[in-house]
């Protein structure tokens, strides 16, 4: 238990930091500054690896899966990068929000600031009912399973279609329950004018990102969940993931167009992830198996992005 307590009190810890003195104030986060910002949040994660090791072997925590500290590291591991590597579709719809609702870019970070402490709550709840589903009903893993390679191929086959998020239903909900201003007052969700109430387009991307992050997350924690099991590796390895999206959006987002086939990655990885759930109960796939596939795929994106694109523009 006091693993968890010092776990989350550290993520407190860098969430104040964060907004409290580092964001203080509004500002553009240049590439340089979200390349060393991500750099810290990657090597933050890796480092955390060695924490896993000692908590698994010194038994600093329950172990119900009877992990070893090395197959733990593996499992930790591999789960940071399925979460890392879906967060880029996720980075994908975060861009065209920020895009369609006019967010300039001093008060984006903002935005996601909130929007990872509402994914901690919402993720941490999915998680805690994800293993508490697996651990009572051993079959829901093939619903699980079932689920990634249908949504690996709603992916295949619709990754190119961006709806606009005017047309969501969420923002028409909000501009029924209050007034929305069509321009952004400075870093205000809500501001008041003649007596009444308004959101802004901050309040209402900042939503629309909140519930697209949940959506993800139905697709995210059952791939962690084909993984392992053991609730501590799954969730620190999915909020050590997602506190590093911030950094990450602002550093990759200009360069999303130059790795159009990554897309792909994803789908091979989430297609992977179902059929192991589907077999786990026949065949057990050995998790440095399972860590190259993530790796091969991801690489096979990115060059086939680079390769094919260079291709096009001879």
């Amino acid at each position: 238990m006091i693993i968890w307590i010092i776990f989350i009190s550290l993520v407190t810890f860098a969430l104040i930091l964060d907004l409290g003195i580092f964001n203080r104030k509004p500002h553009e986060i240049k590439t340089k500054e979200a390349a060393i910002w991500t750099s810290i949040w990657v090597a933050c994660a890796i480092l955390f690896s060695g924490i896993i090791f000692l908590s698994f072997k010194n038994n600093w925590i329950a172990n119900p899966t009877n992990l070893t500290p090395t197959n733990a590291v593996l499992k930790y591991i591999t789960g940071y990068l399925i979460e890392l590597s879906l967060s880029v579709d996720n980075i994908f719809i975060i861009a065209l929000i920020f895009s369609s609702f006019h967010i300039p870019k001093k008060y984006q970070h903002e935005v996601l600031f909130y929007g990872v402490l509402g994914a901690i709550v919402f993720r941490a709840l999915m998680i805690f009912f994800g293993v508490a589903l697996i651990t009572k009903f051993s079959w829901m893993i093939y619903v699980f399973g079932v689920f990634l390679i249908l949504t690996a191929l709603k992916m295949l086959f619709s990754h190119n279609q961006q709806k606009d998020p005017h047309e969501f239903k969420i923002y028409k909900w909000i501009a029924k329950v209050y007034p929305v201003t069509t321009t952004v007052e400075g870093d205000k969700f809500f501001i008041v004018k003649n007596g009444v109430k308004y959101a802004t387009p901050l309040f209402v991307a900042l939503i629309i990102i909140e519930l697209t992050d949940v959506f993800f997350a139905i697709d995210s924690i059952p791939a962690i969940l084909a993984i392992t099991a053991d609730p501590f590796i799954v969730f620190s390895s999915n909020i050590l993931a997602i506190m590093g999206l911030r950094s990450m959006f602002f550093l990759i987002v200009g360069m999303l167009e130059k790795f159009k086939y990554i897309s792909y990655s994803l789908v091979v990885i989430l297609l992977f992830v179902g059929i192991k759930m589907i077999i786990s109960h026949q065949v057990e796939i050995p998790e440095w198996l399972s860590l190259g596939v993530i790796v091969v795929s991801l690489a096979g994106g990115m060059l086939a992005s680079k390769l094919l694109g260079k291709a096009k523009r001879e």
